[in-house]
């Protein structure tokens, strides 16, 4: 009997050993994920079913996932941040959370599309337009630039939803462009003109109903609409400010592995993914309508074409929240 029992004591302990190395060698990283949740479940999708590894995503905003960040440290449980708009990955950067991109990764995505710190990389990209109801206004009667808005011919027609961070990277572009004196004196202009909304989608709508003539979205929550119902925007064209222009500008999406990754490699691999083919074929053909970014890589045919929008050029490490939302709650709206 002690014979078997030891026997039995010897396989278990066999099993045992063969099992731990197969736990250990188990790949799942954590996303802290502040993209579309839609578009993030595609890409973690696609890669897990092409590498193997599993993804856990935890869903939540921009400012939201970057202040947090920032307070857990090297404590975070997370091992990659993706953003829709770009300010949010400069805080991150700026605290020094971020660990440097694999150089055959910054080469997948242009130069304008990537922070000149290399801490992070662009995922996609969107562009600011002026969403505006067709039925009252045409061509000749558009403001020529985001700055016209101000004007106080414009009082009580236009709208945006200045408490989001989409509409937050933009003043963050004005300011980088204009400076901070321009920036406030838009900024208060805008307060006495503008009609406050909760998010694009709702700017829209307001468009849409004849609540207001115009807006400034980003361009993908119009063709989102489109390409269902169309009954959000069956009134709606978008007007592109070109011209390098504030108005024109092209917010990065952004994606970075944190220096306290537990699992570096797979987060880096990660990244790379969503910035190379398979990731940008998701933007490409799938229903986001956000604009693929790597190097030869096609947008949605739907699209404006990025080369087209004479977008201005603005160094995305650059691009200051912290400066903005101070500036936005002095002009009261905030």
């Amino acid at each position: 009997m002690k014979s078997v029992l030891s026997t039995l004591a010897g396989v278990l302990a066999l099993a045992a050993f063969a099992v731990a190395p197969a736990m250990a060698q188990e790949k799942e990283i954590i996303v802290y994920n502040a993209q579309h949740k839609s578009l993030a479940e595609e890409w973690v999708k696609a890669f897990t079913e092409e590498t193997g590894i599993k993804v856990t995503l935890r869903n939540g905003g921009d400012s939201e996932f970057s202040n947090q960040i920032v307070a857990e440290g090297a404590a975070s449980p997370a091992d990659v941040f993706l953003t829709e708009n770009s300010p949010a990955m400069t805080l991150v950067e700026q605290a020094g959370l971020f660990a440097p991109v694999n150089p055959d990764t910054l080469a997948l995505v242009p130069k304008e599309y990537q922070p000149s710190s290399g801490k992070w990389l662009g995922i996609a990209a969107r562009s600011t337009v002026f969403a505006y109801d067709k039925t009252k206004l045409n061509a000749d009667q558009l403001p020529k630039s985001l700055l016209d808005l101000a004007d106080a011919s414009w009082k009580g027609r236009w709208g945006a939803s200045p408490a989001g961070a989409d509409f937050q990277a933009i003043v963050s572009a004005l300011l980088q462009l204009k400076g901070e004196e321009a920036t406030a004196a838009w900024l208060k202009a805008m307060k006495e003109n503008f009609k406050p909304f909760k998010g694009n989608g709702t700017v829209m709508k307001a468009v849409n109903a004849g609540e207001i003539e115009g807006g400034v979205i980003y361009h993908y929550y119009w063709f989102g609409d489109q390409a269902k119902t169309g009954e959000n925007s069956k009134n709606v064209e978008l007007h592109y400010f070109r011209n390098e222009d504030p108005g024109a500008f092209v917010s990065v999406s952004g994606g970075g592995v944190l220096a306290s990754s537990k699992h570096p490699e797979e987060a880096q691999a990660f990244l790379k993914w969503i910035a190379g083919k398979g990731g940008q074929a998701v933007l490409r053909d799938g229903t986001s309508f956000e604009y693929a970014v790597g190097n030869g890589e096609a947008a949605n045919s739907k699209l404006v074409p990025l080369a087209d929008l004479q977008a201005p050029k603005i160094d995305p490490a650059t691009l200051n929240s912290k400066k903005v939302t101070d500036l936005m709650t002095a002009a009261g709206l905030l």
